[in-house]
């Protein structure tokens, strides 16, 4: 009796005679680079270094497309984009020691936000392995440990023979859910050795897929099917895992309000009756989902931003749909359900009993205009403007990233995203320096839209290298720089915490100038021609960069002390 998992396919003649004869000048490089290849790798980022060159060197023997940039922790950033854009494993490669470490914080946001990345760097000589001081360039006593609190998984190569293997396990990793980073390294004499092992052929790396249990699906239907009151927060799951759609057949079947988290921007509508939008960092919001008799949570380990830094207190049943195991309960008890975002609301769609509720868009439009009467009473009409502009702006299909400055602050919650995997930001790690070089490896994904990227002053001198970048590959990323004069955000906890802000006041280059001497078109605008501005340069094919010298301002905040702020 045959199993169908025993069958072999037999190679071919002309398959036996290719690995039989491998071309001659290959090396440990090659096989990495094959292996990729083998796996649907098109793309990868990196930033070469002495133990690495074998990689690099393979490069151009292989048809992979090399995206080089400047600084490490912004290849990290590049690659982080590529993924989410993508859905692929997006490949970084890196040097020993400093350059492994220099992408640590990039690897941490990839981790936050559920981005596949591939990171696979070198390591000194397999002779200095091992824990011993032997004095290599780079050393370290044992380097992947640096990453095993950060990334998803770590792969360890001692031979040329694990390499394959070793890269398609890592692949796999990257791409089961939840997606995230991972780690190989492979000693510099394994990548520049001369190999014998055949061409790299084969590729194939399924993630694994993670259903929800049954029995518990079948009490969330129970549950939302009988709710005289449900809401669902949708978070960054939803959007990782393509779920939109079937989170708005649901929610339309229910009946239940929707408000997205920051990383869960554009996963439901905007404009829809039962649209909450982003407005989570709210009290007034907080109260209707806290009122809620049965919660769906989906895709979100409700942290601190999603549950206004974590004054939001359920009084209602909480069902809680997550791919990451840790998440799963790790805020507030919860029915639990470990799974894919996709996969759990397609089995909820199919058990689910439609409830008829009118009151459900009513209830909706109430929240959003209390939230609207909070904001108008603090005088932000500038800052209201100001987003406005980058809306009316941004093509509705372009992506846009944010880095940590007020500007993106006001979008978590205010910005319409036009649809999901549109916008992004390091809102998951926090680390400054996010918004331009993602959009580099966004533009790399997808060159036929322009992308937007948005930072502040303060935020933009981290990535002021990848200019070059931009320049060389002729990627298609308006750069707008909110120029303030400094850190703004921190300008305003430091003096509403203390009377008055340190270190935060920030000298800085003429940044049009700057733009124009990396050959790169800049326009300096103000909040009145910021719209026409910024159209324009999206308009322009290859890299631009917009200066907006503002001051902007925060929204009170509703977390600090009851209904404060709430006008």
């Amino acid at each position: 009796m045959t199993h169908d998992h025993d069958l072999v396919l037999r190679p071919t003649e002309a398959q036996i005679s290719a690995a039989l004869n491998p071309p001659a000048g290959r090396n440990g490089g090659d096989l990495v680079v094959e292996t990729l290849a083998g796996l649907g790798a098109t793309t990868v980022f990196g930033l070469p270094g002495q133990h690495a060159l074998g990689m690099f060197d393979a490069l151009r023997r292989s048809d992979l497309r090399y995206i080089g940039l400047r600084v490490e922790n912004n290849a990290g950033f590049a690659a982080d984009a590529y993924g989410r854009i993508t859905g692929e494993a997006a490949p970084l490669l890196l040097s020993t020691g400093p350059g492994a470490l220099t992408s640590l914080a990039a690897l941490q946001e990839a981790a936050a936000a559920s981005a596949p990345v591939l990171a696979i760097s070198s390591q000194i000589p397999t002779a200095g392995l091992g824990g011993g001081r032997h004095g290599y360039l780079h050393e370290l006593p044992d380097q992947a440990a640096s990453f095993r609190g950060v990334v998803k998984s770590v792969h360890t190569v001692r031979t040329q023979s694990q390499i394959p293997s070793a890269i398609a396990e890592a692949w796999k990793s990257a791409l089961t859910v939840p997606h995230g980073p991972v780690w190989v390294e492979i000693p510099q004499d394994v990548l520049l050795a001369e190999t014998l092992i055949p061409v790299v052929t084969g590729g194939d790396a399924f993630p694994d897929e993670l259903p929800p249990r049954p029995e518990l699906t079948a009490v969330a239907a129970d549950l939302l099917s009988r709710a005289a009151r449900p809401a669902i927060i949708a978070g960054g799951g939803v959007v990782r895992s393509d779920a939109s759609g079937k989170l708005r057949q649901l929610a339309e079947v229910l009946k239940a309000p929707v408000v997205t988290t920051p990383g869960g921007k554009g996963a439901f509508p905007w404009k829809h009756p039962l649209s909450l939008q982003s407005w989570i960092e709210d009290r007034h919001t907080t109260d209707f989902l806290e009122d809620a008799d049965v919660l769906l949570v989906v895709g979100s380990g409700l942290g601190e931003l999603s549950s206004n830094y974590h004054t939001f207190k359920p009084r209602g049943r909480v069902i809680q749909i997550e791919a990451d195991l840790g998440k799963l309960e790790s805020n507030h008890p919860a029915l639990g359900i470990h799974a894919d975002a996709r996969l759990a609301l397609q089995a909820l769609l199919e058990t689910v009993v439609e409830r008829s509720d009118t009151s459900a868009p009513e209830r909706a439009r109430e929240v959003l205009e209390k939230v609207s009467d909070r904001i108008a009473s603090q005088e932000l009409t500038l800052e209201q403007e100001v987003l406005a502009s980058v809306r009316r702006a941004l093509p509705a299909s372009s992506p846009s990233f944010w880095d940590m400055t007020i500007l993106a602050y006001w979008a978590w919650s205010a910005f319409d995203a036009k649809g999901p995997n549109h916008m992004h930001s390091a809102q998951g790690a926090g680390g400054l320096g996010y918004g331009f070089p993602a959009a580099l490896g966004a533009a790399a994904a997808d060159p036929t839209r322009p992308v937007l990227a948005v930072s502040g002053d303060g935020g933009a001198l981290y990535s002021i290298a990848e200019l070059a970048t931009a320049r060389q590959y002729d990627l298609n990323v308006t750069w707008l720089i909110v120029d303030d004069g400094g850190y703004g955000i921190l300008r305003e906890y430091m003096t509403d915490a203390f009377g008055e802000a340190t270190a935060t006041e920030l000298t800085r280059p003429d940044y049009v100038a700057l733009a124009e001497s990396f050959g790169v078109p800049g326009v300096r605008t103000s909040p009145e021609t910021l719209s026409e501005d910024l159209s324009k340069a999206l308009a322009s094919p290859g890299p631009s960069v917009v200066v907006l010298p503002v001051v902007l301002r925060m929204f009170a905040a509703t977390h600090l002390d009851g209904e404060e702020g709430a006008g």
